[in-house]
């Protein structure tokens, strides 16, 4: 699919996904990707993280692009949306929570269909029961792991988000019997990050939302922002972007509504290429 501007444009921000767009599958983020972000930045253009994971799960590559201790690289979205963190006072600065009466009643239908549950803070993920995709969404995320047995009172408190991990076919029809029950009546926003990963996010909340209020909070333009996804946790920051840029290896449904895809993959300098081309 060939949908690339035909003029410069001109960004004041740049939110990018993680995994899949800006990191490559060795996760890792390629040099010509890195000089052209720190060129971007250069010009004055805000370079925001923007990704599912926690906080901590997202600083390694912070530090990879070398822009933290800039004005243009002082800012991480995280959670999907949930939290904005301010790496220079090293503060949350915008943070919404899924409320207990949506988490209790997500947890138990999770148990019902025999499937575990996760909250995080920014150091670790909490799980009701041990399990291997808990294992392994704490490894990749740089992530603590905790069990914690009395799981419906830790939930009391709300958190930024709740994920199901699971068998690919109940994660289908979990997710879709929770949009019903919650998404289509206001309570809350879910999707898969992954096939095998159902997420619960707080209502009206996501990167697009995250994007818009940080964007705000800097005095930017609201139609000079640009994202980078390529999955169903980006949906909401495709769609809210003026420059909304589908990675060419991202899903169709993706690609279709975003305003741009790239010419290279996330594994061939994408958003480099892109930034590089069309930008810079």
């Amino acid at each position: 699919m060939l949908k690339i501007p035909s003029e410069k444009l001109d960004p004041q921000l740049i939110a990018l996904d993680l995994d899949d767009t800006l990191l490559t599958k060795e996760l890792k983020i390629t040099p010509i990707t890195v000089k052209a972000l720190q060129d971007a930045a250069a010009k004055g253009i805000y370079i925001v993280p923007c990704s599912g994971r926690a906080e901590n799960g997202i600083l390694q590559f912070v530090r990879t692009l070398e822009l933290a201790g800039t004005q243009q690289g002082r800012y991480v979205i995280a959670v999907n949306g949930s939290e904005i963190f301010d790496l220079h006072t090293r503060t949350t600065i915008y943070s919404r929570k899924v409320p207990f009466d949506v988490l209790e009643f997500v947890y138990d239908e999770a148990l019902k269909r025999g499937l575990p549950c996760q909250v995080y803070n920014s150091t670790t993920t909490f799980a009701n029961v041990d399990n291997e995709f808990t294992h392994i969404d704490a490894r990749l995320c740089k992530l603590n792991m905790e069990i914690v047995p009395d799981f419906k009172n830790f939930l009391k408190p709300g958190h930024s988000k709740m994920l199901v991990p699971g068998d690919e076919k109940i994660i289908a029809e979990f997710c879709s019997f929770l949009k019903k029950e919650l998404e289509e009546t206001g309570r809350a926003v879910i999707f898969t990050s992954k096939p095998y990963f159902l997420e619960v996010m707080p209502a009206a909340c996501g990167k697009g939302e995250a994007i818009a209020w940080l964007s705000d909070y800097l005095k930017l333009d609201q139609s000079k922002t640009m994202a980078f996804g390529d999955s169903m946790n980006d949906e909401s920051m495709i769609r809210m972007t003026s420059y909304s840029v589908a990675m060419c290896n991202g899903l169709e449904y993706i690609q279709n509504i975003a305003k741009y895809v790239t010419r290279k993959s996330n594994e061939e300098d994408g958003i480099g290429d892109f930034l590089n081309e069309f930008v810079l």
